[in-house]
């Protein structure tokens, strides 16, 4: 007579199968991506710096959307209280504009702060309203945003725009070309300090994001996720901590924001608008909602698209030549839009899940050691 198998013994088996593959796959993305200055271009390692740097607005974006349960269509606000936050703060003063002309570095940590401030003031509201009630809320900070971006012009610059102060520690441009660095013979310059640079903070950020959610705070954004009045019998304080939650993505889009700006060199108030807040949408949609690696993975998906576009577009019927009307630009949009729907369709948890398949479904085709066959 056969018994069913022990279940702690084959979840400890498909963790100990998850752990096999995740640390090989980790050390060789990593090697790659230390390596890829050392061999590409300008193109692709400008794409790449910005993918990072998106990625960590994603990231803080998820933890709202996925992990709490709550919609957020002001992640723009936020990410241009972080850029001309720091613009202000590290420009001098010159006529008919603002600056404080602090040192760079002090510049870009307080701007980050303002931005966690920014969500902070708005955290009470937060915390009393859910879902699309929230979402509705928060179209207000878009709109005041835009106004005092294009009204403000000695803080903005108007329509045609502010120049961003170089990142320094004290001589030495941490996004610069100077002074002259290389490694293993090849120059670090503007591209490849920018590649650098943003993953290291990309990988800080999401190892910070990862021991958040894993913590006690964590567990609570989930109880508070999947059912406040469970979670409230459980004691836990569902508006404080959707209050933390909206303060924590904040704080993670006016970081994104400091380093979008960096990149840039040039901002436009027009570029923060309530569209760049779908797209933020759209790559927490598209990659996973409750996954930290899918944010990233949707993140570089939704920003390289339309460069990618931009770079191919000769190459694709319709699209270059004196045809204005169906950009890259305009492409991008229709893709999003497609992928999220073929997403909340066939797979909402995104491209994370889909990972996940793929991995058991390669796992599963092993033969079974007999050491763990089901006891007779």
């Amino acid at each position: 007579m056969f018994k069913p198998a022990n279940t702690s013994e084959e979840t400890r088996r498909g963790a100990r199968a998850g752990v096999r593959w995740r640390t090989p796959v980790a050390v060789v993305a990593g090697v790659v991506l230390l390596a890829i200055p050392l061999y590409a271009d300008r193109f692709w390692l400008n794409l790449g710096s910005f993918a990072f740097a998106a990625a960590i607005g994603a990231v803080g974006l998820m933890i709202l959307v996925g992990r709490v349960g709550q919609l957020s269509l002001a992640h723009s606000f936020f990410l241009a209280v972080g850029a001309y936050g720091y613009i202000w703060l590290g420009s001098p003063a010159k006529e008919g504009s603002w600056g404080l002309g602090l040192p760079s570095l002090p510049a870009a940590v307080i701007a980050v702060a303002l931005a966690g401030l920014a969500g902070l003031a708005f955290s009470p509201l937060a915390g009393r309203l859910k879902g699309i009630y929230l979402g509705v809320a928060s179209l207000a900070l878009v709109f005041i945003g835009q106004h005092v971006l294009f009204t403000a012009e000695p803080l903005t610059g108007g329509y045609n725009g502010r120049n961003v102060p170089e990142l320094t520690v004290g001589s030495f441009q941490v996004l610069g070309a100077e002074p002259e660095l290389s490694l293993l013979g090849v120059p670090l310059r503007q591209a490849e300090r920018g590649w650098y640079v943003t993953l290291i903070i990309l990988v800080l950020t999401t190892v910070f994001a990862v021991l958040v959610l894993r913590s006690r705070v964590g567990r609570a954004f989930a109880a508070v996720r999947d059912g406040e009045v469970h979670a409230a019998a459980l004691g836990v304080r569902v508006a404080w901590y959707r209050s933390v939650a909206f303060t924590l993505s904040s704080v993670y889009a006016g970081l994104a924001g400091v380093l979008l700006a960096l990149l840039f060199q040039r901002v436009v108030p027009e570029y923060w608008d309530l569209f760049l807040s779908l797209e933020y949408l759209a790559m927490v949609v598209i990659g996973g909602q409750a996954s930290v690696a899918g944010a990233i993975a949707g993140a570089a998906f939704v920003s390289s698209l339309p460069l990618l576009l931009q770079r191919y577009s000769d190459a694709i019927p319709g699209m270059g030549g004196a045809v204005s009307d169906f950009g890259p630009a305009y492409v991008a949009q229709i893709m999003y839009g497609g992928l999220i729907v073929v997403i909340l369709f066939y797979e909402p948890r995104g491209l994370a899940a889909l990972a996940t398949r793929a991995r058991k479904a390669l796992t599963s085709r092993r033969p079974v050691p007999a050491d763990h066959a089901a006891p007779s």
